[in-house]
């Protein structure tokens, strides 16, 4: 069983997801987005009472506010294979205002597992359904060639985020082809 509740940003209706005791947090999906709960193998059960969710809005305020909340603040527990773990675990490394591309987070995975190289490809599709978005920083992931690509919540969203964190989104450009779009 998860538990959901709805939390109203400036960028819309985002669905928050919890384990069933409440302790760690699932899920973080803004409306609309790709792979919407595909993370999860139960149907999410709203229940706003859950103090969890009170820290993480608190975290989201504090966010969309300007604010740098620390990641180490929630607990989060992800649903996904040992590889893309290790993926979302680089993400989250990612500073505030800063970006990386997907060909460093390839280098750094096979780093990680001892092989001289690793499909960007690979490292896209974990990225993409990275089940904590926003909190779990995969809008900070952009293109080698500069392009904003690759945000599962749509590339408006990835901007306005990149914005409110200090970046200048003018020096990336829009993919003109592909299933970022």
């Amino acid at each position: 069983m998860y538990y959901s509740t709805v939390y109203l940003s400036p960028l819309g209706k985002i669905t928050l997801a919890c384990d069933a005791d409440g302790k760690n947090l699932v899920g973080l999906w803004l409306e609309g987005q790709k792979h919407y709960g595909a993370s999860l193998d139960e149907p999410l059960t709203e229940n706003d009472s859950v103090p969890l969710f009170a820290a993480a809005k608190n975290w989201l305020d504090r966010y969309f506010a300007g604010a740098e909340p620390e990641l180490a603040e929630l607990p989060l527990a992800p649903r996904g294979s040992e590889f893309r773990q290790g993926v979302w675990e680089v993400l989250c490394t990612i500073p505030y205002g800063e970006v990386i591309t997907y060909g460093a987070i390839a280098k750094k995975m096979a780093a990680r597992l001892r092989k001289k190289s690793m499909s960007g490809q690979a490292v896209g599709g974990a990225v993409g359904h990275n089940p904590i978005s926003i909190i779990i920083p995969c809008h900070r992931v952009v293109g080698a060639d500069g392009s904003l690509t690759g945000y599962a919540g749509g590339l408006e969203k990835k901007i306005r985020l990149l914005e409110l964190e200090g970046v200048d989104t003018a020096r990336f450009s829009l993919p003109k082809k592909g299933t970022a779009l």
